[in-house]
């Protein structure tokens, strides 16, 4: 097996790290998968979770376990009937009514942080370009409209004809 080569450190002896059971071969088919290797390198099937999603699930994750242990604490003294059976049994349930709000909090988080950055999906993407042509559409209908007011605008503005109509509000006949 080819391994790369060592320096001693300053007192001569190598440290943990430099010792020749911990080198990593510099063979460049280490990862590829063939007879003899010990795992092969897969990629991933989905992407990772997103930071604050994958903080919640981790939060969840020991707030849900922390709720069993008292679970089985709060069972186990019941059982014995212990004094501590009462505190115990109220902190299930209060644990209980945290690892509810904590395993909805990360679903809270995963729908706000896709509404936020999107979805990368078929349908959600065709009907937001559909969305996005009828707005440009709509824009340059209205740049339109007020560049025709505009030039309406400037070839009146040398008249000086008045209106009929009293200045101030206009009064509905209805």
């Amino acid at each position: 097996m080819d391994t790369q080569t060592h320096r001693p450190t300053e007192g001569g002896a190598e440290s943990p790290y430099e010792a020749r059971d911990h080198v990593i071969p510099a063979d460049p088919s280490f990862d590829a998968p063939g007879a003899g290797t010990l795992w092969t390198v897969e990629p991933a099937v989905r992407p990772p979770l997103p930071e604050p999603v994958r903080s919640a699930a981790v939060r969840a994750g020991i707030i849900v376990a922390v709720t069993l242990i008292t679970a089985m604490v709060a069972f186990f003294c019941t059982m014995a009937a212990v004094w501590a059976a009462l505190p115990a049994v109220l902190t299930t349930v209060a644990m209980t009514i945290a690892a509810t709000w904590s395993v909805l909090d990360v679903w809270i988080t995963r729908q706000v942080w896709n509404q936020r950055h999107g979805v990368v999906s078929v349908p959600s993407s065709t009907a937001r370009a559909l969305r996005r042509e009828r707005r440009r559409a709509r824009r340059a209908a209205r740049a339109a409209a007020r560049e025709a007011a505009r030039k309406t605008a400037g070839k009146t503005a040398g008249k000086t004809t008045r209106s009929s109509r009293p200045a101030g509000r206009r009064l509905s006949s209805v």
